[in-house]
């Protein structure tokens, strides 16, 4: 199997990017791929604690969380647009890292495929 880097470079209210990230995230990994997925922009509101799962709105959380535990995904969010959103560390669910750019850029070097989803 090989190692997939997504880059999520989520915008504003009512992208799907970073859903479709994480479905994607899951099909690889349960296909026995491993996954990097680097989280910019709005995107990085994903790793936040606290969050609450509302009926008929996309949680992502829940997912996030089970594809950690499979030991064959890791997230990160994107420094700067953390620091930018009033997110650190202790802001920060258990599991996801927060790296500069120089994550995303290594993961991708090391990746047998790399895809960008969003940016619009």
């Amino acid at each position: 199997m090989g190692k997939l880097t997504i880059g999520c470079f989520s915008s504003l209210v009512g992208s799907m990017s970073l859903d479709f990230a994480v479905k994607l995230s899951e099909a690889a990994v349960k296909k026995g791929h491993e996954v990097d997925l680097w989280l910019s922009g709005n995107g990085v509101m994903l790793g936040k604690t606290g969050q609450s799962k509302f009926r008929d709105y996309s949680y992502l959380a829940g997912p996030v969380e089970e594809l950690l535990k499979t030991g064959k995904f890791k997230v990160t969010n994107c420094e700067a647009c953390a620091k930018a959103r009033g997110i650190d560390k202790s802001d920060t669910m258990e599991g996801f890292g927060i790296h500069s750019m120089d994550w995303y850029l290594a993961s991708a070097f090391s990746a047998d495929r790399v895809i960008h989803i969003g940016g619009e």
